[in-house]
């Protein structure tokens, strides 16, 4: 479990997130979804460590990551799988090496026990034949596998994923969100997922945060959410299923 409290971020004079507080549960797939601007990647990226809190404080379970030293929290993140939005694959590497990386830089296992795990988190995200292809032999969904598979190397008790389904077609997408979700469940991780696809919402959200100007709106699930009674959660899903549609007809 992930829990936020009183957050507030600011960035030259603008307060981005003010006060927020949630909880992300183990083993659940935690959503954070709103509108361009309303605060979602900064709050990701504070819980993770890669802002600063101006105020307020993140617990990793019984542990207060706010509060730890730079060591400390290196010892942490060691813990903690990233997904990000672009993949962040090494074009330079095959992706056997891409998903060995994490294991070379924090694990001391020999070179080949990091093989054979980076072979068993290929196995898992069906991708161990094209363990030899580099980043530019891979199709979108290809490389977000290869990235999840990567993510996983160290077995994360914690996975961030940012915008994991950006520049996927549908498709592609449903079998991305599904992948993130059986992982989720089977390994007993704490998820959070950073999206504004409501298709990933209605399948995957087992808690969703909705924020709005830097501040938490409304939270629920997914059953939750068609029947809120929230006027600024109920325009964004209907301008996102506009928007959806509208791409659809081009």
């Amino acid at each position: 479990m992930i829990a936020a409290k009183n957050i507030c971020k600011s960035f030259n004079g603008k307060q981005v997130l003010k006060n927020v507080s949630a909880n992300f549960e183990e083993g659940q797939t935690n959503l954070i979804i709103g509108q361009s601007g309303s605060g979602k990647t900064v709050l990701l990226k504070c819980l993770v460590g890669l802002h600063k809190a101006d105020s307020g404080e993140v617990w990793f379970h019984n542990v207060e990551y706010t509060a730890l030293s730079h060591r400390q929290r290196s010892e942490m993140r060691q813990k903690i799988g990233m997904l990000f939005q672009g993949g962040a694959l090494f074009d330079f590497a095959t992706v056997e090496e891409n998903v060995m990386f994490p294991l070379t830089m924090f694990s001391s296992m020999s070179r080949a026990e990091q093989r054979d795990r980076a072979h068993a988190c290929l196995e898992r995200v069906n991708l161990i034949n094209a363990r030899s292809l580099y980043t530019s032999e891979l199709s979108g969904g290809m490389q977000k596998r290869a990235a999840i598979a990567r993510a996983i190397s160290l077995k994360p008790k914690y996975l961030f994923c940012d915008e994991p389904n950006s520049g996927l077609d549908p498709k592609t997408a449903i079998l991305i969100d599904a992948l993130i979700k059986e992982i989720t469940v089977e390994n007993s991780i704490t998820t959070i997922i950073n999206t504004h696809d409501m298709n990933s919402v209605m399948e995957i959200g087992d808690k969703v945060i909705f924020l709005h100007n830097g501040q938490k709106w409304w939270e629920g699930s997914k059953n939750d959410i068609l029947d809120a009674q929230n006027v600024e959660l109920n325009e964004f899903i209907f301008a996102n299923s506009l928007a959806k549609k509208a791409r659809g007809m081009m």
